[in-house]
């Protein structure tokens, strides 16, 4: 099956480029910086470097596909909602468009629990579940996005969406390095009790999760399914225990959460009047998603798509905790030092 693989220069698209190259696929990636899939290509990926918003990139980038596993997107919490539906709807409706123009089978559509997060606390959160108000533009274009995807199953392109929760792993620079850092430098503190639980998605889990969507049958199609372990873990019990890991010492001090949340909306408002809008240090978002409940239902995922979770949140911990201690090395230089599949 030749798959072509859309932001493949980030960590979840190039993990799973590598993960599908792996096991015998023919993949093709794209992604708008070309260095960033060089270890791909060395590994026998076709990689071109492009724009989604360009129309004519995606149809050349699509042409001969089976399937799309489209990983592309605009990540994080800060910036112009202009930026975020282009990025995220914009993008996705030009993929289908590629996908219907050049007879693409299937197209599997990674999506974002941030869809349901209103900031308040959600447990064992269902794929039917949409909160009053999206708490930011990342999850009210992935909303958009994913209604797009959903349109064009039912004008006859098999579709699937996956809604994977805090990935983590070796090439993750996002969660755990930013917390690292912040702690690093004294400023990192936990919010509210502590007591929260959370879902964690070792990205070796997500990559099954994605061949599954790859191979599964009609009855599976059409439908958005959330990928986790199923099994919530304390937040800071668990980034004390990768600090513990890595030798550093514990995360002991605590903040209120609602004077966490004045302050985040204090920086946000001053970045907001600042020329060029920095992201600020803190953000609501942030604040909220460190302080509340917040786990999936993975009983469809399970039920249809034959998903089972391998890699515990405790392996994909010292996954990342290894990586981090080696300097967060370029994944061409690691990864073959570790297992291909987790």
């Amino acid at each position: 099956m030749r798959i072509l693989v859309t932001g493949a220069s980030g960590f979840i698209g190039g993990r799973f480029s590598a993960d599908a190259l792996a096991r015998g696929l023919q993949v093709r990636c794209s992604g708008r910086k070309g260095a960033a899939m060089q270890w791909l290509d060395d590994r026998g990926a076709e990689c071109i470097a492009g724009d989604l918003l360009d129309t004519d990139f995606i149809a050349r980038a699509s042409r001969d596909c089976e399937a799309i596993v489209h990983c592309a997107g605009a990540v994080g919490t800060w910036g112009r909602y202009a930026h975020f539906y282009q990025a995220n709807v914009t993008a996705t409706e030009n993929v289908l468009a590629a996908a219907a123009r050049n007879g693409v089978r299937r197209l599997v559509h990674l999506s974002s629990p941030s869809i349901y997060f209103d900031g308040k606390s959600h447990r064992d959160v269902t794929e039917d579940f949409v909160p009053p108000r999206f708490f930011d533009h990342y999850g009210a274009t992935k909303y958009l996005a994913d209604q797009r995807v959903f349109a064009a199953g039912r004008n006859g392109l098999e579709v699937l969406a996956l809604r994977p929760r805090f990935v983590i792993g070796a090439g993750d620079t996002s969660i755990f390095p930013r917390l690292l850092r912040a702690h690093q430098s004294g400023r990192l503190r936990i919010i509210g009790n502590g007591s929260n639980r959370v879902d964690l998605t070792p990205v070796e889990n997500l990559n099954q999760a994605m061949h599954a969507a790859l191979a599964a049958p009609a009855s599976a199609l059409g439908r958005a399914y959330n990928i986790s372990n199923g099994e919530p873990v304390p937040f800071w019990a668990a980034f004390n225990g990768l600090l513990q890991r890595l030798d550093m010492p514990p995360l002991q001090r605590h903040i209120p959460y609602p004077l966490a949340y004045a302050l985040a909306t204090l920086a946000e408002t001053r970045a907001r009047l600042t020329p060029g809008q920095p992201e600020p240090a803190m953000l609501r978002l942030g604040m909220a998603v460190m302080a509340r409940d917040f786990n999936l239902d993975i009983s469809a995922a399970r039920r249809e798509l034959g998903y089972q979770p391998r890699v515990s949140a405790e392996q994909g911990i010292e996954h990342f905790a290894r990586w981090w201690q080696a300097g967060m090395p370029s994944l061409a230089d690691y990864l073959p030092a570790v297992d291909a599949h987790g």
